[in-house]
């Protein structure tokens, strides 16, 4: 009688230091079931690992250059576990919001990591998935203040600053993002871009527009008496009898 093998669960590294990524890997190494299919120095790295190759479970750091450990999770989506290891606490209350399966403070042990990677097994047999919802939260910064998007294409991640935006565009569920030239979707409400970016910078100037102030060369009227904003890429972007309002009150008058 033949017996049942489950997969080993596919385990990424995700860490900006190579010690913490080399005990990761021993500690794993004792572990049955697993194999670790990636091990990234970078959250660049990890996203494309994610795209390429589907690990079922993260081991990510949180603090890490470029971007930080909840940025790849909010790009990466929820289709994987993750466990957080960390030196710092302050991140614990956002971890438990983007329903992560552990949060492993630096120096952890070897059972630690054991009991932890135990409970992701269990999650996923649950199939226990992250909100995206959660994820967007837990990484969204006080309203106003972004001063970049990202923006998932595939396996590569595209970093706009904020002052490179033209214009936001609303497409069913999601985003463009219209900026050096082309156009970047996202899956995002435009109530949420308005709410993450500079007030005093971008307009909602109709339900499905937003526009950067500094693009903005004059408003005028089409053929048809319908209001737009001319932009100086060329671009004409609709304005609501609402939107003009608005505009004008920003504009001091």
């Amino acid at each position: 009688m033949s017996q049942h093998h489950e997969a080993p669960l596919r385990v990424a590294i995700v860490d900006d230091e190579e010690l913490a990524r080399r005990v990761l890997r021993e500690y794993l190494a004792s572990l049955t079931g697993l194999e670790v299919v990636a091990e990234c120095a970078n959250g660049f790295e990890a996203v494309k690992a994610v795209a390429e190759l589907a690990p079922d479970l993260l081991l990510l750091d949180v603090q890490m250059p470029k971007l930080s450990g909840f940025e790849v999770l909010e790009l990466v989506g929820r289709d994987v576990a993750v466990i957080f290891t960390t030196a710092h606490d302050a991140y614990a209350l956002q971890a438990f919001e983007v329903h992560a399966v552990d949060y492993l403070m630096k120096p952890f042990s070897a059972e630690r990591l054991a009991a932890a990677v135990d409970r992701a097994r269990e999650r996923l047999a649950r199939r226990e998935l992250s909100p995206l919802p959660g994820l967007s939260a837990a990484v969204r910064p006080a309203p106003g203040t972004t001063t970049r998007v990202l923006v998932r294409d595939g396996a590569r991640v595209d970093v706009l600053p904020i002052d490179q935006i033209d214009f936001v565009q609303a497409q069913d569920d999601y985003v463009a993002y219209v900026a050096r030239g082309r156009h970047y979707l996202k899956e995002q409400t435009l109530a949420e871009v308005e709410a993450s970016l500079d007030p005093a910078r971008f307009v909602r100037v109709h339900r499905s527009y937003l526009i950067n102030l500094d693009r903005l060369t004059r408003v005028d009227l089409d053929e048809r008496e319908n209001r737009f904003a001319l932009l100086t890429t060329g671009d004409r972007v609709p304005v609501s009898r609402t939107g003009h309002a608005r505009l004008t009150e920003r504009l001091g008058g």
